[in-house]
């Protein structure tokens, strides 16, 4: 379907998740003195695998109501595959009910594999993305879209942000 898919999916790798090959995780290692361990590194396993999981998706068309990455996507339709697919997790569909599930986290204390909600439909949490780290969040974004990487410090996102859920434990 996406020719260049597995490019896309190196390159997001690369950068958002720097280390990312030979991840250990850090009770099991580490980091030598004066080495800085990734983003990555510094979370379980299942925030790994959501992301990752996540970043497989990018490329997929948008499509209102989808919850099948063969048809498309909406926002709170890739999440719940993603978290379905990565950690067998079952979360309820819409955003709004999202928005309901697991712990309240405060902006400043995000963390990789975290809920991100935003105000795109005036109205609360009508939109959902996973945030990956350093201010980016991956999310099925609009009727002729496709899945993909967004930076949260652009005005839109700030405007509309709502808040975020952790659905996995650190």
């Amino acid at each position: 379907m996406f020719r260049h898919k597995p490019l896309i999916i190196l390159f997001l790798t690369i950068v958002f998740l720097p280390g990312a090959a030979g991840v250990a995780h850090p009770a099991e290692q580490a980091p030598a003195p004066g080495e800085e361990i990734s983003f990555l590194e510094r979370y379980t396993n299942s925030a790994q695998d959501l992301i990752l999981k996540g970043l497989e998706f990018v490329g997929i068309n948008y499509r209102r109501g989808g919850a099948n990455p063969d048809s498309g996507l909406d926002c709170s339709g890739f999440v719940q595959v993603v978290f379905k697919d990565a950690l067998g997790k079952l979360l309820p569909r819409t955003a709004r009910e999202q928005s309901k599930v697991g712990e309240v986290v405060d902006k400043n204390e995000l963390k990789p594999g975290d809920l991100v909600f935003f105000n795109t439909m005036r109205r609360a949490f009508s939109h959902v993305g996973i945030y990956l780290g350093d201010n980016h969040f991956v999310h099925a974004p609009r009727a002729g879209g496709e899945i993909r990487v967004e930076d949260m410090s652009q005005g839109y996102w700030v405007k509309r942000y709502n808040g975020a859920r952790r659905i996995v434990g650190r």
